[in-house]
């Protein structure tokens, strides 16, 4: 019964977490469940907590209440760097490469890092297939720093992959892209997806949260607003208010 359990339990399980910021309830008592293999997406108006919630999961926030469980272990208030050796890695709005480094050498960075791999041709050769899926094989030479956006923002991500997460965590990696830079974001997306990995991502951008998730969850002043499949939470008179800031009659 006991093995059944743990094979059963969630990847992810955020169990009453709250976060304060002095007198500001940036948190309150947040629940969610997150399956292998799942892509679930996290929404809300800005200020509603969703980058708190992500910096608490990898470890940047300790709450102040609640618990944080990864393939069954609590980690609630690790440390980002024992974080990510459980298996969690996060993008953030910003991409945040090693500017002077170039794009090669901020992968084998968070390979060695993230995974600890000690064979570098190993090592290699799981970097230059993570760069085709980004498709960034041939800025393998590039600085960072010569990058554009949309190319900034899929090293971000796949610096992220390099450290060989369970769970990745998508900071509004399509924001600020334009609608061909976006196609290019979203078929990267699908294909982390094809290899299994699960994914927590915010996005503004509803059209492409709502095709690219299995579920969606509403924060709203912090609190879980709605959960539920794209369908039920864009028609969900709540979310609608939320957004909008007028009443919608059930």
């Amino acid at each position: 019964m006991k093995t059944t359990e743990n094979r059963e339990r969630p990847l992810l399980e955020l169990e009453g977490v709250s976060k304060f910021f002095g007198g500001l309830i940036a948190l309150d008592y947040v629940d969610i469940k997150i399956s292998t293999g799942e892509i679930v997406g996290l929404i809300g108006p800005n200020g509603a907590g969703k980058t708190t919630l992500f910096n608490v999961i990898s470890g940047s926030h300790h709450p102040d209440r609640g618990k944080v469980f990864f393939q069954g272990n609590e980690i609630t208030g690790l440390k980002p760097h024992r974080t990510c050796h459980q298996g969690i890695a996060r993008t953030f709005q910003i991409p945040k490469p090693f500017l002077q480094l170039t794009v090669l050498e901020n992968m084998m960075v968070g390979a060695y890092f993230g995974s600890r791999l000690g064979k570098r041709k190993e090592t290699l050769e799981k970097v230059s297939e993570i760069l085709q899926w980004a498709g960034l094989e041939k800025k393998t030479l590039t600085p960072a720093e010569s990058l554009n956006l949309v190319e900034r923002k899929k090293l971000e991500v796949a610096r992220a992959l390099s450290t060989s997460p369970k769970l990745i965590l998508l900071d509004e990696v399509i924001a600020g892209l334009n609608p061909t830079e976006s196609s290019e974001m979203i078929s990267f997306i699908m294909k982390l997806r094809t290899s299994g990995l699960t994914i927590f991502m915010i996005e503004h951008l509803m059209k492409v949260i709502m095709n690219l998730s299995d579920r969606i969850v509403v924060l709203h002043y912090g609190k879980k607003l709605c959960e539920g499949t794209p369908e039920h939470v864009a028609n969900n008179p709540e979310v609608i208010e939320a957004y909008l800031g007028v009443k919608v009659n059930a």
